[in-house]
């Protein structure tokens, strides 16, 4: 799908993480975005292309941004905390779940058509995984407001080139490349995707044709962002 130049306006929540990085990267390179509003509790530095605006918002407070999420046809939400396992359930719902849940909601109220969230492989609202789980319950809430189109990326281990976390994440991120020949048939959407592929795609798909809910995983992610 080509839309025609300036025909696109995108607000982004979790711009500043990984993931959001990469995104963000490409939005900035396409030729059909009219305008990009950055939606964090701080702003990004060296962004200097006429056509972003950035806004401090308390991600806790809706009212810190209901304003800045109107005109806009589309939506892009990267928003999570790094490490679930070092922070409360308590934190994680708040961030994960209630955070994103409610700059959805506003979107939806300011006539946002398309939303689009970076989500996690696996995740179902009846796991017993309290991540994935929590996730899941996420997604069902997110159908529930009836977007025109709802794209859920759904990656595994997303592979950085930088160690973020320690020792437990330097190794998965030597590891994890290895299994790609016997993650197979069923098991590919469990592969390793690199941090710039999934941004990639998670930009490249507002560019797509599509309606109602989709789910986006490995093959998907190489699919939109060749």
């Amino acid at each position: 799908m080509t839309l025609e130049s300036n025909q696109v306006s995108v607000v982004m929540l979790g711009a500043s993480g990984a993931v959001g990085t990469e995104a963000l990267h490409t939005l900035l390179q396409l030729k059909n975005i009219k305008q990009i509003t950055l939606l964090g509790r701080s702003p990004i530095s060296n962004i200097t292309a006429s056509n972003v605006q950035q806004h401090k918002i308390d991600i806790g407070d809706a009212s810190s941004y209901q304003n800045f999420v109107q005109n806009n046809t589309i939506a892009i939400c990267t928003l999570g905390v790094g490490q679930p396992s070092k922070i409360s359930k308590e934190d994680f719902i708040k961030i994960d779940k209630t955070a994103v849940l409610d700059f959805a909601t506003e979107c939806k109220k300011a006539g946002v058509k398309h939303f689009e969230l970076l989500a996690s492989v696996g995740i179902s609202s009846t796991s017993s995984s309290f991540y994935l789980r929590t996730k899941g319950e996420l997604v069902e809430e997110l159908k529930a407001l009836n977007f025109d189109r709802l794209s859920i990326f759904q990656p595994s281990m997303i592979l950085t080139p930088n160690n973020r976390y320690g020792i437990g994440q330097a190794i998965t991120l030597k590891v994890w490349p290895l299994l790609k020949p016997v993650l197979l048939g069923g098991l590919r959407k469990y592969r390793g995707v690199p941090v710039s592929i999934l941004g990639q795609a998670m930009a490249k798909n507002i560019l797509r044709d599509g309606k109602g809910h989709e789910t986006l995983q490995w093959d998907d992610f190489y699919a939109i962002s060749t």
